[in-house]
């Protein structure tokens, strides 16, 4: 595991997403999309009639993430991750029919997430639950892009800065979950 934040760009590259490995500590700079389980449910049964996305999600980082109002002067409240596995049921549909490029949330993964994660080779990461607030200091700018209807759970683009994150699972399926608590189960 290697201590030191590495520094990425999002969008992630082919090369980004298959050299992070489970337990990196990353710092994000670039568009991250944020979208949310109201979000996940619309773009799964657009993608399941045939219909074109309202919003291109190819190469996409997802941020599941449900931000509270912005506080004057300010781009966006609290944004703290929602826990990913409230998406697990949409996200090998999104994996596999919008090509994104990685992931951020918190908390763990089913296995068909995991094994459409590897044939598609992006990461998952997580961010600090609870430290939404610090989180937000990261973010520069929120706009939303789709189904504005939904408030917090809209598709919206954000504009990050030195975001931090953990790579939980990367994308040949190793998983920082396993492997991290491994040492503290033979206690």
């Amino acid at each position: 595991m290697n201590q030191e934040k590495i520094k990425i760009t999002a969008p992630f590259s082919k090369e980004t997403a298959q050299n992070l490995r489970a337990g990196d500590q990353v710092l994000i700079t670039g568009k991250i999309i944020a979208a949310r389980d109201a979000a996940h449910k619309r773009l799964t049964e657009t993608l399941a009639r045939g219909e074109k996305l309202p919003v291109s999600l190819e190469n996409a980082v997802i941020y599941y993430v449900g931000p509270t109002p912005a506080r004057p002067n300010l781009p966006i409240g609290s944004a703290g991750p929602t826990t990913s596995g409230r998406m697990d049921a949409y996200t090998p549909a999104i994996i596999e029919n919008c090509r994104i490029s990685g992931m951020i949330g918190k908390g763990y993964r089913s296995q068909a997430v995991v094994d459409a994660m590897v044939k598609a080779q992006i990461p998952y990461l997580v961010s600090i639950g609870g430290a939404g607030a610090l989180i937000a200091r990261s973010i520069k700018s929120y706009t939303v892009l789709a189904y504005e209807d939904l408030g917090p759970e809209a598709v919206a683009v954000m504009e990050v800065v030195d975001f931090p994150a953990i790579v939980a699972i990367d994308s040949r399926g190793s998983n920082f979950y396993e492997t991290g608590q491994a040492p503290y189960k033979e206690i």
